[in-house]
């Protein structure tokens, strides 16, 4: 079996990404270990059980720094998938997310687009119930 247990996402400070994603998007911090003075290895996840994981790696040069926030060149970065649409657009607009697409209802379902802290773009998506 293969699978992608986690990918690493470029961010301009940890503290300030870790914040973030757990207080706004409502993500897990699994792991925040210290590796160097400069280097931590920092885990998140939508959620404790979650198979899937984000490494929040922080920029250490200029080129890694050239990316944050556009690591797929202005495309959709991210898909978090919601089994309450309403709820979860509504509590990450409380708490001062920015959607840059309203919802709007598509063949696979509802979904919003939002900007994380850096400005890479994500996707909140209810899939349509089969």
């Amino acid at each position: 079996m293969k699978y992608i247990p986690q990918i690493t996402l470029l961010v301009a400070n940890y503290d300030e990404a870790i914040n973030f994603y757990t207080e706004k998007l409502g993500f897990t911090l699994i792991e925040d270990t210290k590796l160097t003075e400069t280097k931590r290895w920092v885990l998140i996840a939508p959620e404790k059980d979650s198979e899937f994981r984000l490494l929040l790696a922080q920029a250490k040069n200029e080129q890694e720094k050239l990316a944050i926030g556009n690591q797929t060149g202005g495309r959709v970065f991210g898909f978090l998938f919601t089994d309450n649409f309403e709820q979860d657009f509504s509590r990450m607009t409380k708490k001062g997310v920015e959607f840059v697409r309203e919802p709007v209802q598509q063949a696979y379902g509802t979904v919003a687009v939002f900007k994380d802290l850096y400005g890479n773009l994500w996707d909140l998506l209810e899939p349509k119930k089969v």
